[in-house]
């Protein structure tokens, strides 16, 4: 049976490594620590942004400026803005000279390998019988693997210089002239691996001829991460975060207010999933759930606390564990002669799915369908004119709502939705709708972006918070 864990750690946790060298690196059981443990690492926060594009802004980094000017080289100067923004992170991390120059002349290498890439595909499809947009997705998977490869990079360097056996294990696929399968990269590279005896580090990007990107696109990292601990078959799999995963957003509802989930199931995930909130990517879920490995959601800054243990025990006890609001736009299609013809809603998903809507949840009667989606308004408007072009009678609606959702594991028996009513109406709430999809794991109440931070507050306060003083007699386990 193994012993080893496979751990994955974000870019925003991974900026601050030297933070966590003792707490999380090199702190062990006692028995053979600090090892056991392979790390899957992201690239530190921000590089990935300017590679690509800003997730939150969309603003173009080195990959959207090549995308969009043919001849210009405006890319080669976001790449050294990428090598500067580099350079200040492990500058920052890495304390001997040495450490530093070693970093140095890493960073240089894979820029400057990525930049003559670019350059001569840039030349070569000057020429009228080479089309960029083929080679783009293969540019945006070149890019990704610089970020991974960076922190990777120096986490090994980080480790030796305190006395731990680190190996840096590169997926990416650096002037590898082999298209190998996922599966054949990852036990390629794991062939003599010993994580009794050394300490791997892992880059989450890895490079294969499935191409992660084109499917996962930024979650991949996570995939490649449920893919090594099913495929070394991992005792558990950790991910490492800066916060619990609590029964509500601490900063919204109040740190002396929120409960921790100390443990919990796949399908509570797949939910969260479903709401924007991912505790993992809903793949990298699908993966370790089918190869039977627990996911612990730890605290990288509270090394002292387990976590969140999910599994895929169904047997727990009924209780609202999280609620959680989500901004979204409400798409309504109105056709007075709806009713009774087939391939309405067909349409209207095959319009979503075409612009890259997200689904969320919907409502339908005898002649109008509703979806909540989350996509941007100028998404939504190729939406209604594709839709308007298959229905010109119908009559469209878009407007910003919110979905607050009451989450658990097990809701049987709990009455949420109408306890939930009750406490929005004495809170002056009017809800839009309400969903409950009969299997007992999500209620959702749909209401004005303007009520949302409230309604969350408000069915905090009577699902979690009453339901914990009724059977403790007190608050107990706050992340406070």
């Amino acid at each position: 049976m193994s012993t080893h864990t496979v751990e994955k750690i974000g870019g925003t946790t991974m900026s601050r490594a030297d933070a966590l060298l003792d707490t999380l690196f090199i702190r062990g059981d006692g028995e053979g620590a600090p090892y056991g443990r392979v790390f899957v690492v992201s690239a530190y926060g921000g590089i990935t942004d300017l590679l690509l594009e800003n997730k939150k802004t969309g603003a173009p980094g080195v990959y959207g400026q090549f995308a969009s000017e043919d001849s210009s080289m405006g890319w080669s100067d976001a790449l050294d803005r990428v090598a500067d923004a580099m350079g200040e992170v492990h500058g920052r991390l890495l304390e001997h000279p040495g450490d530093r120059r070693s970093a140095d002349e890493f960073v240089r290498d894979r820029i400057e390998g990525a930049r003559t890439c670019l350059l001569d595909l840039q030349r070569l499809c000057s020429y009228g019988h080479f089309r960029l947009d083929e080679h783009m997705m293969t540019i945006r998977e070149l890019l990704s693997g610089l970020g991974e490869a960076h922190s990777a990079f120096v986490t090994v360097l980080m480790l030796a210089r305190n006395g731990v056996n680190g190996r840096l294990i590169d997926l990416t696929g650096w002037r590898d002239e082999s298209q190998p399968s996922l599966a054949q990269r990852l036990d390629e590279a794991f062939a003599d691996v010993d994580p009794s005896r050394e300490m791997p580090v892992v880059t989450g990007y890895a490079q294969c001829r499935e191409g992660l990107m084109g499917e996962y696109d930024r979650g991949y990292s996570e995939v490649t991460f449920a893919h090594l601990a099913a495929r070394t078959g991992a005792r558990e799999a950790v991910i490492h975060k800066e916060f619990h995963l609590s029964s509500a957003d601490p900063k919204l509802v109040g740190e002396d207010r929120v409960i921790k989930i100390g443990h919990t199931n796949y399908d509570m995930a797949d939910q969260l999933s479903n709401l924007g909130m991912e505790a993992i990517h809903p793949a990298a879920a699908k993966i370790l759930r089918q190869a039977e490995i627990p996911l612990r959601v730890a605290n990288a800054f509270d090394p002292d606390d387990p976590g969140t243990l999910i599994d895929s025990d169904t047997s727990g006890p009924a209780r609202v564990e999280m609620v959680t609001g989500l901004p979204l736009l409400a798409l309504q299609v109105f056709e007075q002669d709806m009713v009774g013809v087939k391939g309405y809603d067909a349409a209207i998903l095959k319009a979503l799915t075409r612009h890259d809507v997200w689904i969320v949840s919907k409502t339908s009667n005898a002649n109008t369908i509703t979806h909540y989606v989350n996509g941007t308004l100028k998404g939504m408007q190729r939406v209604e004119k594709e839709i308007l072009a298959a229905y010109p009678a119908a009559e469209i609606q878009i407007r910003k709502v919110a979905v607050v959702s009451a989450v658990g594991s097990n809701l049987s028996g709990l009455q949420v939705a109408r306890r939930g009513l009750n406490a929005l109406a004495e809170a002056g709430i009017d809800p839009i709708a309400v969903q409950d999809t009969g299997r007992h794991v999500d209620v959702q109440f749909v209401v004005s972006t303007e009520d949302m931070a409230e309604a969350v507050k408000t069915l905090h306060a009577a699902l979690v918070e009453t339901a914990e003083d009724a059977s403790t007699g007190a608050r107990r386990n706050r992340v406070a």
